[in-house]
Formats: C-alpha cells, structure tokens, sequence
C-alpha cells in the first residue's frame, strides 16, 4: 500500500474567553501569518472558539452555523482538512463536538465520550457513544478530545484499526505531568503515532493553560514538542516509518480482543 507522508499544521492558540468573534479573527490571523507551506491537516484546541466553557446554552451553536461556516473556509483557503470543537446544541442537548472539515464542506464529527465530571462537564453536556475514524491521504486517524486520553480501553487500537490518534485538548498545567505521561504511553502501547494539541494562557476561571502540544511517534519518540508558548508549527509524519515499526514489532497482533458496551 502507498501511503503519502502526511504534513500537520498544530496550533496550539491563546483562547479568549467566550469570545467566538474574537477567538475566530485571531485564529484567521495567525493562520494568515504562519501557515507559509501546503499543509494537509490543521488541527485547532478543544473549544476553540470559546475557551472550555460550561456556559453552554450562551455559547452554543447549530450544526452549519458560524464557526462551522468559518472551518469550511478556511479549509478552503488552506486546501485542508481543519479540525477543532465547539459547543453544539442539538435536539435541546449539548455537545462538546469535534468536526473534521473538509474543503468541499462535508464533515465528519466525534462527541466527546468521557466528560470531565471533576469540572462539571458531565453536567451541562451529552456524552457522545461512537467511536470515530477518519481517513485522509490513506491514513487512519481516530479522533479524541482531551479526558479521553485517560482512558485506555476506549482508544486501544484493536487490529490496527488506526494509524493516528489525534487528541485537541484544555488540558490544564497543573496536571501537565500526567499529559506529557500519558501521551507517549498512548503511541507505544497502540504502535501509532499521537498528535496532540493543547491550549495555552489562562482562562476565565484562571485556569492556566501551558500547552506542551506534541506528536509522538509509534516507539514514543518526539518528533514535535512545545510548552508554554502559543505556537503555530508544521511537521511531517511518515508511513514507511510506522510499516517499519509495526513490522519489527508486530506485538499488536497479541492484543486481547474485547468489546466496549
């Protein structure tokens, strides 16, 4: 199988807090000033055009709305996918929903599965139930959102299922110790590489934010890392690579096999 290496663009932003007018002319700035090479994929932050937020009823938006809008064109701009979520009202419930856009404006999207109960995110949001994987230039991404990364079982990679585990994040600093653990233990336990994007800065309830944006590879090796600053980066990954690693240490092929109820 040819498969093309693949160039993602991380962003890991400032946020401000419950602004989207704000948020979506910044991203449109920075985008404008630092995206400078043909990129496949752009990958923004978890909510990132609102901070992590559980004014949801304020905040929320229809799916087709306005940031959604503004995601189709800049994938347009770009000839990318642009990924990143937001706050969705569907059916009089509320969503912490990934989309995955596409130039031509159709999309595929992930809920958020494991909502941080400690900050009441159970509260205010649904629970997404599927798992979701995504396919760009013969890659397989499986998508995530941030306290998912905590939970193994649900992202195991089952028969090579993916190639990517693609994580956007408001993953607070005071915790980042567990972060910059948790990746890496991610990519070498599914033999995938990991591309995770974090926000930086404080948010509207003084949460400081300190990024440590990273892609692993499939042996936990760095290939992209950055803490503190906000930062706007465009790297390659390579198949061959990940065929050479699975094929000289094919241990996913001993992997329980299970189901998730």
């Amino acid at each position: 199988m040819n498969v093309s290496n693949l160039k993602i663009t991380i962003f890991q932003a400032y946020l401000f807090w419950e602004n989207t007018e704000k948020n979506l002319q910044n991203l449109s700035l920075r985008l404008s000033m630092g995206v400078k090479e043909k990129t496949d994929l752009i990958v923004l932050p978890e909510m990132f055009n609102t901070g992590f937020s559980m004014n949801a009823a304020a905040l929320a938006e229809e799916m087709g709305g306005h940031t959604m809008n503004w995601m189709k064109d800049m994938a347009v701009k770009y000839d990318c996918v642009v990924t990143g979520s937001l706050i969705i009202k569907e059916a009089n419930k509320f969503y912490n929903r990934l989309i995955w856009m596409l130039p031509d404006g159709t999309y595929s999207q992930y809920d958020k599965r494991h909502l941080f109960g400690m900050g009441d995110e159970d509260k205010h949001y649904t629970a997404g139930e599927d798992k979701v994987i995504v396919e760009l230039k013969g890659w397989k991404i499986r998508l995530a959102i941030c306290y998912d990364l905590r939970f193994p079982v649900w992202l195991r990679n089952q028969n090579e299922e993916y190639d990517i585990l693609l994580l956007i994040a408001s993953w607070p600093d005071k915790r980042s110790s567990h972060w910059r653990a948790l990746i890496p233990a991610r990519a070498i336990e599914n033999l995938s590489y990991v591309v995770a994007v974090n926000r930086v800065g404080h948010d509207g309830n003084e949460v400081y934010h300190s990024g440590h944006s990273m892609c692993m590879d499939p042996f936990g090796n760095t290939v992209y890392y950055k803490p503190e600053d906000e930062d706007l980066y465009t790297f390659s990954i390579n198949y061959e690579e990940l065929v050479k690693i699975r094929r000289g240490f094919p241990f996913l092929k001993d992997a329980d096999q299970f189901t998730i109820s």
